[in-house]
């Protein structure tokens, strides 16, 4: 597997100390400390895999030579009861560390999941882009997450791309001098993205050569307009409260280039997984 960014070497470190602290009480009091055994995380309902090289990291961390062992890919489909990965060795080290590696599972499987189900219903009629709204401290993990389920990442942060937005404009004066001053500061090459309220905004985004405008909270037939008004002298992203009740009605209206979707993320609850000690120990 890839080696994971520093970031989330500190996140899977801080939990375990959150959890562990100076040691598994129970643990300790009730088994012999040499015993050793192994263990199975399985799926407790449909989900799409994704975050075993987090889990790995985990037990990894605690005990090393703690053997893990994948048995589903990131990205695939898994059914109820199935297992995802065996974890071998001291049964104190899987004890300790089962809560904190089901936790970044529970929540990376859970995006990963809802991810799946947006690209599904988007059929390939337009691409559905992530959001920054992510468990603050998470971005690499909920974004590693999104990508799993089938849908894309916009940019990770406010570093690597830029999204002028209604606060921007209204502390910059307008839209054309918010896009002109982006234009002439930004990093060659890089494209300029806006978001816009209304068709009059659209007018003035085109007219100001934006590379890419976001609809904010536009209705499906306005939608459709914006489309027609653009004729694709920019891409169009729709964003604000899309979601898997009303996203058909805007993939029917027009087609745009992206729909963003905070729910990805934001939204996304925690699917059913648990570990299981096996029965015959070593």
């Amino acid at each position: 597997m890839n080696e994971l960014p520093a970031q989330v070497n500190r996140l899977i470190e801080l939990a375990i100390e959150e959890d562990l602290s100076t040691g598994d009480l129970t643990s300790d009091a009730v088994l012999d400390g040499n015993l050793e055994g192994a263990a199975i995380i399985e799926a407790r309902e449909p989900l799409v895999c994704c975050g075993l090289a987090i889990a790995r990291k985990v037990f990894e961390c605690i005990g090393p030579g703690t053997a893990f062992t994948c048995l589903k890919s990131e990205g695939e489909n898994v059914l109820e009861g199935q297992a995802l990965a065996r974890i071998q060795g001291s049964l104190g080290v899987i004890l300790a560390g089962e809560r904190t590696a089901l936790n970044f599972l529970q929540r990376t499987c859970g995006v990963a999941t809802l991810s799946r189900l947006y690209a599904d219903r988007a059929s390939g009629r337009t691409v559905i882009l992530d959001s920054r709204k992510t468990v603050p401290g998470w971005r690499w993990l909920d974004k590693m997450a999104v990508r799993a389920g089938g849908c894309k990442n916009h940019r990770m942060g406010l570093y690597d791309g830029i999204l002028i937005k209604d606060n921007h404009i209204a502390a910059c004066g307008g839209i054309a001098l918010a896009v002109e001053r982006a234009r002439r500061n930004a990093p060659q090459g890089m494209e300029i993205e806006i978001e816009v309220e209304d068709l009059n905004g659209l007018g003035e985004a085109l007219k100001s050569g934006a590379d890419v405008i976001m609809l904010d909270n536009f209705t499906p037939e306005e939608v459709s307009k914006a489309v027609g008004i653009c004729a694709g002298r920019a891409r169009l992203e729709v964003s604000g409260n899309i979601g898997l009740d009303n996203m058909e009605t805007y993939l029917d209206a027009a087609k745009v280039d992206y729909m963003s979707v905070g729910a990805l993320t934001h939204s996304a609850r925690a699917v059913d997984i648990a570990m299981e000690i096996e029965a015959d120990r070593e």
